[in-house]
């Protein structure tokens, strides 16, 4: 089988029926099973994917096991060459997928791959090309020192600011919304990490990929659109789509935060002098207060 497409969907039922739509379309002269793992969504998510779309491989949760598990529970029965991680909040183009598997065809030393990710704006969802964020990149950004500084190479890391969007690149980094993975490297480096429970778990997978000497490449060859943040509720992108309440909200944003401490802990601690983790530590729990106030 060429692709194994998973899905992981909390309470974004119209969303991910337009993402399977889209799916369809983008079909074309390959084998592919496509899973959808139900978090326990409240919006009768299982009863349409049973009624509408039935070759679905429907995994329905009796409880919300996170971004992570419920990923691994798929993966873990794909059968595809590739595995595309998908979000429900997604939408396909016809050739997204062709290409995209072309792609990774042409280049057998590419374990894990993206395209472009749009906004419904058509701007580029920067979350998409992603550097690892190092104590400095993450500085330069939430200080907002890389908007200031836009496309400077030393103050706009995090982003790739510096490259512009149509150059097709190595990168550190893509998102969970649209990430194509080699399964013969998932079986070398292992399955999402599930400490991470929503954030995190893709750069966190990003990272132990390159890690173990793969590539990770940004192709604008075809792309995707991303209503994004439409589970969580915390982007304006989407809020007018979300059903997330207040405290769903705020649960999302508390686990963001974690997600960030999580990843430096596991990652960078041994890499930084005590004193400079001290300050990240600070400033991502500062940064956490002020995401619950504004929330």
């Amino acid at each position: 089988m060429d692709l194994s497409i998973i899905i992981v969907s909390y309470n974004t039922k119209e969303l991910l029926v337009d993402c399977l739509k889209s799916i369809q379309k983008a079909f074309q002269f390959i084998s592919a099973e496509v899973f959808v793992v139900d978090n326990n969504s409240s919006d009768r998510t299982v009863s349409l994917i049973k009624k509408k779309f039935p070759k679905i491989k429907l995994i329905a949760n009796k409880q919300n096991l996170g971004f992570s598990k419920a990923n691994n529970q798929a993966i873990r029965e794909a059968q595809g060459k590739y595995i595309l991680i998908l979000n429900p909040d997604t939408r396909l183009m016809s050739d997204t997928i062709i290409k995209m598997i072309d792609f990774m065809q042409d280049n057998p030393q590419v374990a894990v791959s993206t395209c472009k990710v749009e906004l419904p704006n058509g701007q580029l969802d920067r979350d998409c090309r992603r550097h690892f964020p190092t104590p400095w990149r993450a500085f330069c950004h939430f200080a907002g020192l890389s908007k200031i500084f836009a496309t400077s190479q030393i103050l706009d890391q995090y982003y790739y600011g510096y490259l512009p969007d149509d150059h097709q690149h190595e990168i550190d980094s893509c998102a969970g919304a649209f990430m194509m993975v080699r399964k013969s490297a998932i079986a070398e480096v292992g399955l999402f990490d599930e400490d991470f429970f929503f954030y995190g778990e893709d750069l966190d997978w990003c990272y132990r990929f390159k890690k173990a000497g793969f590539k990770i490449v940004y192709t604008p060859i075809t792309k995707i659109i991303h209503y994004k943040g439409a589970a969580s509720g915390m982007k304006s992108t989407s809020a007018h789509l979300t059903k997330a309440t207040r405290e769903s909200k705020k649960k999302a944003i508390a686990e963001s935060i974690r997600a960030m401490e999580l990843f430096y802990k596991k990652h960078f601690t041994s890499q930084y002098p005590f004193f400079i983790t001290w300050l990240v530590i600070l400033g991502i729990k500062i940064l956490g207060q002020i995401r619950l106030l504004r929330a």
